[in-house]
């Protein structure tokens, strides 16, 4: 079985498949189809796969062009059709893995995944998770379900594995082509295999670990590595505020180490699908061994609470202008996790609008990136037509809580009453009188 797939990854007779077609899953799908390996989608939102299939593209990080060409080349093709699994050779599941009400995994999407796979799995194929998840998935919950729903035995008659996603939207250097992969499989041969895939795939190096558990748990170490160096400069960042310090500054200085020393930045909070999530993943998993993370879980009640933070200090703003929060006209700069893309995926914004709300202040956003949005918890929004400088001057005060480089500053600046600066977006800006620094 290795051999023969070996043979078909070297000639591009193998025909890949990506189930979940988001941010993750659509770019995967156009590089292999891109490498020269026929490649279908498969995804449960009919609207995805029509788009797909007629060429237009809804994924930020995908060329238009390059997705208009495979389609029309008839290399790439989507449906909502699980029964032609059957006929998919490598089988990579890129489906969300949020947190459920109660902060705790919520693997269902990966789960029925497996259980579809099961149905229509034959022998000599591959299976990948590419979906962030608690170390073990691979081997204490996928394993079983394709074993007992398919009859076969992994090792033996496919290949199961974990290659973590490393996708950073909105990244002008790094993309799903030429990011380093690492890869963890049920047995030698499994690994062999999965790493030529994704050696025939992408430009990046390819990591090949000891075990899937390994590969889970190292997706889990890098993005809570950033989550507590976040909580670090959060904490640090309110204290610099007590001792009227700018934090901003400190890390400048900071940063001019040539070793020992990386930069991270305050902010209102952690957004994207990783950050905000990957440490629940492993607390949830750790209390299974009665271990408790305590660094983990410390930097995550930091983070967790800039959102109130921010607000509160608005209070504070609002208050040296006589004004109260409640009824006060609010004016949030971006609603999007991170600078110049339309992801609003855990959002801090957000919670910082639905902070606001309860408080009784009267917000309103714009974000040129996201029009509207409405997300899992129920808040939604949509953004006002235009900045201008009467509208910008409108408002009590306006608090910038993504940093889109599309924006004016220097006219926020000129207009405004007062503006909260969350992201330091405007310490280019020389007249500063009417501005506060997170």
């Amino acid at each position: 079985m290795k051999n023969e797939l070996l043979k078909k990854i070297k000639d591009r007779s193998l025909v890949a498949g990506v189930i979940g077609l988001g941010y993750v899953g659509l770019p995967l799908a156009v590089e292999k189809a891109r490498s020269g390996f026929k490649t279908i989608g498969f995804d449960v939102q009919k609207k995805k796969v029509d788009m797909v299939n007629a060429g237009s593209n809804y994924i930020g990080d995908v060329v238009d062009s390059d997705l208009s060409e495979l389609v029309q080349a008839g290399m790439l093709s989507a449906t909502t059709d699980f029964s032609l699994l059957r006929d998919i050779e490598f089988i990579a599941i890129c489906v969300p893995t949020p947190l459920d009400v109660h902060q705790e995994p919520d693997i269902s999407y990966v789960r029925d995944s497996a259980v579809m796979i099961s149905k229509y799995l034959t022998k000599g194929t591959i299976v990948v998770l590419e979906s962030t998840t608690y170390p073990g998935t691979t081997e204490e919950l996928i394993k079983p379900i394709l074993e007992k729903g398919s009859g076969l035995k992994c090792g033996e008659d496919f290949y199961l594995g974990f290659s973590p996603e490393r996708v950073d939207p909105g990244n002008l250097v790094f993309k799903t082509k030429n990011t380093p992969k690492v890869v963890g499989a049920i047995g030698k041969d499994g690994a062999e295999v999965i790493s030529a895939m994704y050696r025939a795939v992408l430009e990046g190096d390819v990591y090949t670990v000891s075990s899937p558990a390994v590969a889970e748990m190292e997706k889990i170490l890098e993005n809570t590595y950033r989550n507590i160096n976040i909580g670090l400069v959060n904490e640090l960042g309110r204290l610099c505020y007590e001792m009227g310090i700018s934090v901003w500054e400190v890390i400048d200085a900071a940063k001019t180490k040539p070793y020992g020393f990386q930069a991270f930045y305050p902010g209102p909070g952690l957004g994207g699908h990783c950050i905000p999530l990957d440490p629940y993943y492993l607390t949830w998993k750790a209390r299974e061994y009665g271990f408790h993370t305590t660094l983990i879980e410390n930097s995550m009640v930091i983070n967790d609470g800039q959102p109130e933070y921010c607000v509160e200090r608005v209070m504070h703003i609002l208050n040296w202008h006589k004004k109260a929060i409640n009824g006060a006209k609010i004016l949030m700069l971006g609603v999007a996790y991170k600078q110049d893309i339309n992801d609003y995926r855990e959002s801090p914004a957000i919670r910082v609008w639905k902070e606001l709300k309860k408080v009784k202040a009267d917000v309103e956003y714009y974000d040129p990136w996201v029009p509207e949005f409405k997300n899992m918890y129920g808040e939604s929004g949509k953004s006002i037509l235009e900045l201008t400088p009467e509208t910008v001057a409108s408002y009590d005060l306006v608090i910038i809580t993504t940093a889109h480089t599309n924006i004016d500053y220097d006219m926020v600046q000129k207009n405004a009453k007062v503006i909260f600066d969350t992201k330091n977006a405007m310490k280019n800006i020389k007249s500063r009188k009417n501005i506060e620094v997170l």
